[in-house]
């Protein structure tokens, strides 16, 4: 009878824009001890994903690892697996994009280690019916998913002790089904359990095979789990244990056990992700449901299948800056695609379009479109790196699109895909997305001279997890754990940065608010600011390539107008919002006006990112009242400066925005940019009128 096949596809990726010194601690960690340790037991079988992004960064910084990683292919024990090469989501990219990342992925492992891969990891197991006739003609054979892929499809778990055929238009692929159980064994158990479960599974299943797809980071990255599995040896005995029992247990790469028998049937799975992800996906008051009836239920096994979370594309309505992040990709992929419908004769045309579409591709990348303990959607770095990968693309198709040099457009169209117009201003110098829907603020801001993504900030909002925060305290260390099921901080009494706002983090939104409000109301989001004339609709009256007006009559009290003038100047463009505001209310009012701006320069330590107010530096983390009319803020790392004059305005208030969120090292605070608000004290008789501005400046730096 043939052996019982454990089957191990690990997968190992790092975003685009992660800082080299976690990478390279990653790399010393997990990345290199993993395949030096499953080097010295050559029977011992599996696949191996490495996503392009990481491959790329292990090319230039330790190349001998691909010396390494070649030994093992050329022997038969591993077999490298290919998949999207900036580990997008492919539901969530164009058709044409899905195959392109695919068969990237694919050409540069034939290339550095003469292998066709066969199998294709999915970024985050996301799983959506469709996606065999996007896989099939890219090549792919196989993939793997989750358990709780088939559960939800109806299955029962000891049917899933071999392959199934899924399919989609007649373009079929193989789906191993990868055993939760397991994920939560390895490594957090010791080798004998894992041992034990393979055994009981192969008295039940005889011939049949178990399936794992789990991320290498948890193999010496998660906290304690390098010294559990390399320092106290878990990696090196799990092995060991393996080896002992060949005479009916067999590790198998995945291509080689979908190749050694046929497929127990086919499988039509619903749309799906792992399990702790459709629970993260869910907007934060029905999570907290979910998990109140998941703990209900937890003894009742039979029946968890059925309690299914959300959707992987929750994220773009729960998160409104993960939405307009894609839809800004999906725009510019668009604008890429539109250079390749015709052949070019010119060199230099096809080698920048195609720099614009690798930048475009790299804008994928998946982790900052979302948010659990893993995804980067809370980390601005990450954020930052997709948004300038995508200015770049955008800037260079729209230089291709446009060879006279200098261009300023506009178009009207529903930018975000949440049925209501924006407003897109580009140029050579600067793109610009205007919401009239909220409040006529801009959403995003792109300095295309510096690929600079101005705005990017992220609003504070409510998470389930926030409630575990009170009384934690920091540094609460616990023996290697999954991070499923750890609880920790990296500093103490986080709970007092709980605050949220009423609002989407844009930019010039104007804030009408009473004169009892002091400068602290403001990062506390307790300004109680009118409502209609901060968040509500805006009537476009008029729009140009270079200028739009845009009125308000929603208050009961007041009647606004802004003109936001669009030009571009000597060192860089300039922004000048004008508005003019009327009491149309029967009393008088006696209130501060305020013209509010967000800035992100990412670094709020860094020496090279700052304030400049009378004169003196301030750091970026800065909470004060500035008195006067003038504030720079400077980012010599991005090369960008933005100079905000405010006439007549009394101050400026400053205030850092900070989010609290969980990542896999625990709960932190992040810096997510800063709140600016030009304030004037007003004296407002009904019928009377106030017009102000602000100049926002931007400046590439020399």
């Amino acid at each position: 009878m043939a052996k019982f096949q454990f089957v191990l596809l690990i997968h190992a990726h790092q975003p685009v824009g992660n800082f080299d010194d976690v990478i390279e601690r990653a790399y010393a960690q997990s990345y290199l001890p993993f395949v030096q340790v499953l080097a010295r037991h050559p029977s011992i079988r599996m696949g191996l994903h490495y996503t392009g992004s990481l491959l790329e960064w292990i090319e230039r910084a330790h190349p001998e690892y691909f010396d390494l990683l070649r030994t093992l292919v050329q022997r038969g024990q591993v077999e490298l697996v290919g998949g999207g090469f900036y580990e997008p989501i492919l539901v969530a990219i164009p058709p044409e994009d899905r195959h392109e990342q695919t068969t990237r992925l694919t050409g540069y492992i034939e290339k550095h280690f003469g292998a066709r891969t066969r199998g294709a990891w999915l970024a985050e197991r996301v799983w959506e019916p469709q996606l065999p006739s996007s896989l099939a003609p890219s090549g792919v054979e196989y993939t793997l998913v989750d358990d709780n892929h088939f559960l939800g499809a109806g299955f029962e778990l000891d049917q899933l002790y071999g392959y199934y055929v899924a399919e989609d238009q007649r373009h079929s692929v193989k789906v191993l089904p990868g055993l939760k159980a397991l994920r939560y064994l390895l490594p957090f158990h010791a080798p004998v359990d894992t041992i034990e479960f393979l055994r009981i599974s192969a008295k039940e299943h005889p011939g049949g095979m178990a399936a794992m797809g789990d991320d290498l980071e948890k193999f010496g990255v998660w906290p304690g789990t390098n010294k559990l599995c390399y320092t106290d040896g878990w990696l090196e005995n799990l092995f060991i244990a393996l080896e002992r029992n060949s005479d009916w247990l067999e590790t198998a790469t995945p291509g080689a056990a979908v190749s050694s028998r046929p497929p127990l049937g086919r499988a039509d799975l619903p749309t799906a992700s792992y399990s702790e992800m459709m629970e993260w996906a869910l907007p934060t008051a029905a999570r907290n449901r979910y998990h109140a009836l998941s703990t209900e239920f937890a003894a009742r096994t039979e029946m968890l299948p059925f309690l299914r979370g959300g959707i992987w594309r929750n994220f773009f309505s729960k998160y409104g800056e993960s939405n307009l992040l894609h839809k800004k990709m999906l725009h510019v992929s668009g604008k890429v695609r539109e250079l390749f419908e015709h052949p070019h004769p010119v060199q230099a045309f096809r080698d920048a379009r195609e720099q614009a579409r690798t930048l475009m591709l790299r804008g994928q990348c998946n982790d900052p479109y979302w948010h659990g303990v893993f995804g980067g959607l809370y980390s601005p770095h990450l954020r930052t790196e997709l948004w300038r990968s995508l200015i770049q693309a955008e800037a260079i198709a729209d230089a291709l699109a446009n060879p006279a040099g200098h261009y300023q457009n506009v178009v009207t169209t529903d930018f975000d895909s949440d049925g209501r117009d924006e407003i897109y201003f580009t140029s050579d110098r600067y793109a610009a997305v205007l919401c009239p829907a909220d409040g006529a603020t801009i959403s995003a801001l792109d300095c295309r001279q510096s690929n600079a993504a101005l705005v990017n900030s992220l609003a504070r909002r409510p998470e389930s997890y926030h409630a575990k925060l009170k009384n934690l305290k920091a540094g609460e260390s616990h023996s290697a754990q999954s991070i499923h099921e750890q609880t920790r901080a990296k500093e103490t009494d986080l709970d007092r940065w709980l605050h949220y706002d009423r609002w989407a983090r844009h930019c010039f939104r104007l804030l009408l608010f009473g004169r009892e409000k002091k400068h602290p109301d403001s990062g506390t989001a307790q300004l109680s600011e009118d409502p209609a004339l901060a968040g509500g609709s805006y009537r476009a009256a008029r729009v140009s390539p270079t200028q739009a007006t845009l009125v308000s009559e929603a208050s009961a009290d007041w009647s606004a107008e802004k003109t936001f003038s669009f030009a571009n100047s000597a060192a860089g463009f300039g922004i000048l919002c004008d508005v003019a505001l009327r009491r149309v209310a029967a009393s008088s009012a006696t209130v501060y006006v305020g013209i509010e701006a967000v800035l992100n320069f990412l670094a709020p330590s860094a020496h090279d990112r700052y304030f400049e107010s009378a004169g003196e530096r301030q750091p970026l983390r800065w909470s004060a009242v500035a008195p006067g009319s003038n504030l720079r803020v400077v980012d010599e790392w991005q090369g960008v400066s933005v100079t905000l004059t405010a006439p007549h305005a009394q101050e400026f208030w400053i205030t850092p925005i900070e989010t609290v969120s969980e990542s896999e090292e625990g709960f932190e605070r992040i810096y997510q940019g800063s709140q600016i608000i030009a304030v004037w004290p007003l004296e407002m008789a009904s019928g009377a009128e106030w017009r102000g501005q602000l100049n926002f400046n931007v400046a590439r730096l020399t």
